[in-house]
């Protein structure tokens, strides 16, 4: 089966929210789309060239300063149909995850191999910290009920993404105190 091009339906779905520009839309995979989702600028700029060549969007110039022109982009109503089909189509496949981590530890052959401890203390540090970021993000984005009905997805996904750090932290604390001490 061929693979979709997910990268412009993110930007679709991101330019159906509010026009932003090129540099906008890459500062939202340094947020809270990429909590679960990457792309880099240089993925970014050409879809935007792609997805205008289509006719899903469109730009304008606009000013900033006293001379910077910026292109902002929105938009139309074939991208938002496309968008909307795309949301409506069933996700009938389970993607794999890229974790090294979990590669990683794969081809550990013991629990008495002497590189778990530090391992697993790391990653215990790194998802902790997530952790926070997440508890911190939810209270910020969603203060109160009635904003985490205005923007549900959203919120579906932050409770998504504090859901699975809850458990990794968990698993990591549980499996660091099963290992072997040494004697």
């Amino acid at each position: 089966m061929a693979q979709k091009n997910k990268l412009q339906f993110v930007i679709l779905g991101l330019l159906n929210q509010q026009p932003l520009t090129g540099y906008d839309l890459t500062k939202a995979f340094d947020h809270e789309i990429g909590e679960f989702w990457q792309a880099q600028h240089s993925q970014v700029y050409p879809q935007l060239k792609r997805l205008e060549e289509q006719g899903y969007i469109t730009h304008e110039i606009t000013i900033s300063g006293e001379k910077l022109e910026k292109k902002l982009y929105h938009i139309t109503t074939t991208g938002q149909a496309i968008l909307t089909t795309w949301i409506t189509a069933g996700t009938p496949e389970l993607t794999a995850t890229k974790d090294e981590f979990i590669l990683k530890l794969y081809f550990i052959r013991t629990s008495r191999d002497p590189r778990l401890p530090e391992m697993l203390s790391e990653q215990l540090q790194l998802h902790s910290e997530k952790l926070q970021h997440l508890q911190a993000r939810l209270t910020t984005v969603f203060p109160t009920k009635k904003s985490q009905t205005e923007n549900f997805g959203h919120y579906l996904i932050l409770q998504h993404a504090l859901g699975r750090e809850n458990y990794y932290v968990t698993w990591l604390q549980e499996t660091l105190a099963a290992l072997p001490h040494k004697a």
